[in-house]
């Protein structure tokens, strides 16, 4: 066997553990037989003092709003859990994930993909137990930055990359955005006009049926937007606004 072939059926042995973990690993987030280990990574995205003064008061605390909003949502698909989710703090990190390729072709993302577990890898600090969905929280002065950038959450890698603002007033907001990538994590998708961000019709309405249809008062989580009319819609700003959808219920593994 020459070193071609031992190099060929290296790589053949690692994609396929890659493969077969990622599997395993989908089936037990997805399973909801025992509590989803999730860990926050803080990092500071802008270096202001703001969001190094906010990062330093996190306390897990903030995130038990998550799990005790799984628990209340869970009860209309008959789930009957106390801790569905488990979410840990880590210490902060000082480095930041690979940025997204401006030109999204299917080998730039690939190769994207394949540097941000690695980073992810190579910058994990939390001492615990390992993770299922390791949550990348990304925080930025509101005060400098009026809008932010998209937040990611990937099915395969377990690994969500969320923007937020280091404030307060905006936990609640941020709250929304770490669950919506969460579930896509999960493998949830987006129910929303990937263009304009309005919610689309029916799936991405947190109660399609409503007569008249709008204005709507909740948001479908993976819809990301309460509907206000057809043209205009306002971000929740906190998990009591949010609801799951019987698409997002499935995909997630709630319902059959």
């Amino acid at each position: 066997m020459n070193f071609k072939t031992i190099r060929i059926t290296i790589l053949v042995l690692i994609l396929a553990y890659v493969g077969f973990d990622t599997f395993w690993s989908n089936q037990r987030a997805t399973d909801w037989k025992r509590s989803l280990r999730v860990v926050i990574y803080p990092i500071n995205a802008d270096g202001s003092d703001a969001a190094s003064d906010y990062i330093a008061q996190l306390d897990e605390s903030i995130y038990d709003v998550i799990n005790d909003r799984l628990v209340k949502l869970g009860q209309n698909y008959g789930k009957d859990f106390s801790i569905p989710v488990s979410i840990k703090l880590a210490p902060q990190i000082t480095s930041q994930p690979p940025k997204l390729p401006e030109t999204r072709s299917s080998l730039s993302v690939i190769w994207w993909s394949i540097k941000l577990r690695y980073w992810a890898w190579k910058e994990d600090n939390y001492l615990g137990a390992k993770p299922q969905i390791r949550s990348y929280a990304l925080f930025y002065d509101p005060k400098t930055h009026k809008a932010l950038k998209h937040s990611t959450g990937l099915k395969k890698a377990k690994i969500a990359i969320n923007h937020l603002f280091a404030d307060k007033q905006y936990n609640g907001q941020n709250n929304v955005v770490i669950m919506h990538e969460l579930f896509h994590t999960l493998g949830a998708t987006d129910k929303y006009d990937l263009q304009s961000g309005i919610p689309v019709y029916p799936e991405g309405y947190a109660d399609p049926e409503q007569n008249p249809l709008h204005p709507q008062t909740l948001a479908e989580i993976m819809g990301g937007q309460i509907a206000l009319s057809q043209t205009e819609f306002t971000m929740p700003d906190s998990l009591a606004k949010v609801v799951i959808g019987n698409i997002t219920a499935k995909e997630i593994g709630w319902i059959d």
